[in-house]
């Protein structure tokens, strides 16, 4: 009696782990997943009118505002903000304007 239970379980566990091996990753699918990987560019811009410790909150709330920005760091003794963001959905022209709509006109820093 135990003899046909003993290959009945070895069958289960065979047929579980043929359905886990199909389950596993294409080469394929892992390719396209790496493929998709977002190029990041940085640029800092010099910000007037920052004069206060509101000031630069305000800067970094219009930047980030901003679709396709992933940080923004702001130095407030330096006057500057670096952003980094995704050229592929926005530009520095777009964000600067964000921040100069703010009312802290931004400039590239060249």
């Amino acid at each position: 009696m135990k003899r046909p239970l003993i290959v009945a379980a070895g069958i289960l566990a065979l047929g579980i782990a043929g359905i886990l091996s199909m389950m596993a990753v294409s080469p394929m699918s892992a390719q396209s997943a790496s493929t998709q990987v977002a190029t990041v560019e940085t640029q800092t811009f010099a910000i007037e009118n920052m004069t206060c410790a509101l000031c630069p909150v305000t800067v970094k709330k219009a930047m980030q505002g901003v679709d396709g920005v992933r940080s923004v760091d702001i130095d407030f003794d330096a006057k500057t903000a670096t952003v980094a963001f995704d050229p592929a959905v926005t530009n520095a022209d777009t964000i600067a304007a964000a921040s100069t709509n703010a009312g802290y006109p931004a400039a590239v820093q060249g």
